[in-house]
Formats: structure tokens, sequence, C-alpha cells
């Protein structure tokens, strides 16, 4: 399963979202900068590590388009890049300030097509460069690497052109690039619509799944599918025609509809615009950042608005200051939590900190990635719920994507919806959606086989005495506020965590362990990571005083046969003996 310093996991996967770091020295070499670990990256986590198709069509851009000493980064929309030079203007340490403009490439002519294509892109002078790469990191809203794909050949095909710059009567059909048919069947489609009764035959796409002639006119009904997934009763493996057969009603929630689940183009994307949807929707003030987060989440809510109030420990106490400081006069806009927590796996008590936020009135967003929505319901005691689709709702670990559900429930839905309805851009590109509605559907015997053998994992490691901690939400001092949301049926997830008495325990164990190795979670496959060394390699003292200490080791739990999984964990462990 070990692959090689900088090879794409799973390997050989042109748009895979992991990347190998088989040692704990790749790992240090990577966050050090190293050459021998650098050299070697072919792909990286999309969000960290700009992939080769996007450099590549950037590089074609600034050559065409750019000026001496200029960089640019890509963006979907012109909206989204007028938030990335707004936040260059803030962030930026230049004297004077630098000079930013965004270019827009458009269809060459107005086509009647469902794919909403095209590329806005930000240029600045190229030391600026780090700045622009935090609002990609942060943000989540960069364009993916199949969206680049596209654009570049369009661009190569003369087909895309500078907005404003052709005259009206210019009129030369646009085939676009070959890969994609063009075909009207859902070129009126809505996403919150049924299809149509002379749709396609959408089982055509089984067959096309790992062509290159992925059938565009599917991109409608497999958005619909995976809204419906997330929406819907989920209590079975559901292909694409059973999805879109499926009742608007009887999901999981009697007000939880399609029409409320947002999709993103990452899962920070959903956490960065349920921030920016909130500011707008209610006045920007403080928010609450409640447990461990994981690193962006915090940073999005320090520097877009007006600061965040920090628990890192996530504990009762951290409630009682909270309360303190509301009953004191205090008020926030929003409390973001993840449920349950990344990498402690920690759950906070939705049950009280809803109570609060009614009380006090500040709105409540859960990211419920590590749960998933199959073990946990969290809807309720949440105003916002994101997820990132990216992880076990895909599993394939080849495409990044996010959701955002409104709570029908909550007090501020009428003025959040009607915000989307204005706001809400659908940036997910359409080949992403169709690799991942048919990722996703097999995700509920997934879920079933992963939280078995996660558990079965987590008792082997529990044994061993060199082993310090293991943090699984089933054994977690917070397992009752876990306990309170989950789904009948729902297990404890396919995370676990746990730290060493040692560091040399702790390295060796990892060389050791024969899974995949790199950044990410939720994958069909094993895949383990020094995830404090990842994260905050350049913070470990502050992680430590929140109990994340530099020895830990982050394993998340694929499909492997369980007996298999425990025997190649079990031999691992040898080498501490």
């Amino acid at each position: 399963m070990m692959g090689e310093v900088g090879a794409s996991i799973p390997e050989d996967t042109e748009h895979a979202v992991s990347v190998s770091l088989p040692t704990w020295k790749a790992n240090v070499g990577y966050e050090e900068g190293e050459e021998w670990v650098v050299s070697k990256m072919q792909t990286g986590y999309p969000r960290f590590f700009i992939h080769k198709s996007i450099k590549k069509l950037a590089a074609t851009i600034l050559s065409k388009y750019g000026r001496v000493g200029e960089d640019c980064m890509l963006f979907p929309s012109h909206s989204v890049a007028n938030r990335c030079r707004q936040f260059m203007k803030q962030t930026s340490k230049s004297s004077p300030p630098p000079t930013l403009r965004i270019l827009e490439l458009v269809p060459r002519t107005k086509r009647e097509t469902i794919i909403s294509t095209g590329v806005s892109a930000v240029f600045f002078p190229a030391e600026e460069f780090k700045v622009a790469k935090q609002f990609w990191q942060h943000s989540g809203d960069g364009v993916s690497s199949r969206r680049a794909e596209y654009c570049s050949q369009e661009l190569e095909e003369g087909l895309l052109v500078e907005k404003g710059a052709l005259s009206e009567q210019f009129t030369r059909p646009a085939k676009g690039p070959k890969r994609y048919s063009r075909t009207a069947a859902d070129v009126d489609f809505k996403p919150s619509s049924p299809p149509a009764p002379d749709a396609p035959d959408t089982s055509r796409f089984v067959e096309e799944r790992f062509g290159r002639n992925l059938g565009v006119e599917f991109v409608g009904n497999a958005k619909l599918a995976i809204r419906r997934r997330i929406a819907g009763t989920l209590r079975s493996d559901v292909g694409l025609t059973d999805a879109l057969a499926l009742s608007r009603e009887g999901g999981r929630d009697a007000d939880l509809e399609e029409d409320d689940v947002y999709l993103c183009p990452s899962g920070m994307s959903a956490i960065f615009n349920s921030h920016r949807f909130l500011m707008e929707a209610l006045g920007a003030k403080k928010s609450i950042c409640y447990g461990f987060p994981y690193i962006d989440t915090l940073k999005i809510l320090e520097k877009f608005g007006p600061g965040a109030q920090f628990y890192g420990h996530g504990s009762q106490e951290d409630l009682d200051d909270l309360e303190k400081r509301l009953e004191g006069g205090e008020r926030f806009l929003a409390l973001f939590c993840e449920f349950p927590g990344n990498p402690l796996l920690k759950s906070p008590d939705l049950l009280r900190i809803r109570k609060l936020a009614d009380k006090y009135d500040f709105a409540v967003v859960v990211d419920e990635t590590v749960g998933n929505f199959l073990n946990v319901h969290v809807l309720p005691h949440a105003d916002i719920v994101v997820s990132s689709l990216t992880k076990v709702f895909s599993g394939d670990s080849n495409v990044m994507a996010g959701s955002l559900i409104l709570n029908k429930k909550s007090s501020y839905y009428p003025v959040l919806k009607k915000l989307l309805e204005h706001e809400y851009e659908d940036n997910l590109w359409a080949e992403d959606a169709l690799f991942l509605e048919r990722n996703s559907r097999d995700f509920v015997s997934r879920i079933e086989r992963i939280n078995v053998t996660a558990e079965a994992i987590c008792e082997l490691l529990l044994k061993h005495p060199k082993i310090k901690a293991v943090y699984y939400p089933k054994h977690s001092p917070t397992k009752q506020y876990y306990d309170n949301c989950r789904c009948p049926e729902g297990g404890y997830g396919g995370l676990l965590s746990m730290t060493f008495y040692s560091m040399e325990d702790a390295m060796k164990f990892f060389d050791e362990v024969e899974t995949a190795k790199g950044p990410s979670l939720g994958t069909n496959f094993t895949l383990s990571s020094p995830y404090t060394l990842l994260a905050h390699y350049g913070e470990l003292d502050w992680a430590a005083q929140f109990g994340v200490e530099s020895n830990l080791v982050r394993v998340s739990i694929g499909l492997e046969e369980t007996d298999k999984l425990v025997e190649t964990f079990a031999r691992a462990l040898k080498v501490l003996e």
C-alpha cells in the first residue's frame, strides 16, 4: 500500500486529493521544504498544492494577458475573484498597496449549455503570491483541476476570450472540447426540479464513468441525485436513476428537503461561505470557534471579519465561560464546531449549545464531516450544517466537493434563504459532480463496513502498553454528547487517533504500518498520517496546550477486510515490543 514519496494516492490518479508521504522523515521533509521531498511531489491536497493542470492554465493566461512581474490565481467566477482581491488589499503589507486586477475569460459566444464555463484570474505582483495563496487555501473556492483542464483546451481552441473583447455580431459556433457531448437534454434543468419525463437514459453514465466522454447532459441530474442522497432516506445504496425517483419527502428529517442543500467546490468552501452569508445576513460580529478545529476554520473566523473567541478544549468549562460572557452582555455572530472534532474526536454538547444560542441569539454551524450524516444527525441542533463531500461521501479520493444545509426550523432560515437565493453560486464543476455522484452510490454500505472495522482497530490499540491514548468517539469522555445525536443505526465513524509515550515509538509505528500514508481522510483505503506534524508544524507548542500532541498519529479506516487490517496493525505494533 505504501507509495513512493510524492506519488498520488491512489496511485496513477490524475486528480487525486492525497499524496504519499510514507515515512515520518518524509513528512518533516515536506514541512521543511526539503528538495528530496518537494522535487518529487506529483500532486498534493488541492487547497495546499496547486495542481499541474491549474498551473498550466495560469501560465497560459499569464503569457497571453500578464504584465512583467505579475503572477495570477484562478477562480470559477468574477465574484470569487473579487473576494480574493479584497482579501489581498486588506492583508498585503506592501507599501504602496499592490496593483491588483481581475481578468474574466468567457465563452466566445453565448451557448445554450448547462456547463457554466469560463475562469476569472486575479493578477498581482509575483511577490504577493503567498497572500493570494492564503485566500485559495482558506476559502476553498479556487478552480478545480478538472475545470482547469477543460478551460485550457477551450483557450487553446480560441473558445475562451476576455470579457467584452468581442463585437455582438460575431457568431462563430463554439463546439467546446470534444470529450463533452453538448446536448440540450438538460439545458433548462433547475437543481430543485424533478427530471423531465423524456430525460436521457441515465444508466449510460455507469459505462462512461472511467471514459473520457463523460456525458454532460447528466450533470443536472447528477447534482440533484447528490443533493437527494444528502437530504434523502439513505437507508440503502442508491443508483442515479433510483436517487432521482426518490420522493422529495421522507428523508432523515421531515423538514429537510433537497432545496435546502447547497453544493460547494470543497468542504472548506461550505464553511467559508456559511460564515460569509451569516455576516451578510446578520451583521459582522465576532464568532466562536468551539473545540480544537481543523486549522482553516479558525483562520477563516480570525481573518475574515471581526475575529473569533477560541475555545480550543471544547469543554464544559469553556461553555461555562461562554455563558458568563453572554450573561455579561457580549454578543456573537455564530458558534462553529465539528462533530466530532478532528483529530481528538471529542463531541461538543450540542444540546447545551443550542439552548445558549436560542437564549442569546447566535447561529450554530456544525461541521459533521467526521461523523457523517449516516452516523449522526445534528441538523436539529444547528442553523447550518456543513460537510466535506471530498471525504467518505466520495471515498475514491479523486474529487473535491462540499455541502451546506440550511435548517428550515432555524429562526434565521427566512433571511438566510432569501440571501442564498440571490447570492449563492453553484461553483461545483460539471465533471467533478459526475465523479462525485458515481462515487457516492455505495455510500451506505461503505459506512457500515468502515464503522465495524474502526471499532476493531480501536480495541486492538487500546490494549497496547506503549500507546498513551486512543481517541475515538465510542471511548471518549464526550461519548454521551455523541450518542445524543447518533442515528438509531449509526456507528462511531472511521477516524481515530493515537498518541505514544515516546516520539521514537510514534515514528517507529508510523514507518512500519503498511497502509497508505498521506493527508486527507474518509478514503476507501486506510490512510495514516502524523496529523499534528502536517497540520500544525509551525505551531506545535500551541497545539500541544489543547492536548494535540506532536507524536499523534491519525488513522482513517478504509474498506479492507477487518481481520486483515487488524493483522496489519498488529504487525506494526510488534516493532514497539
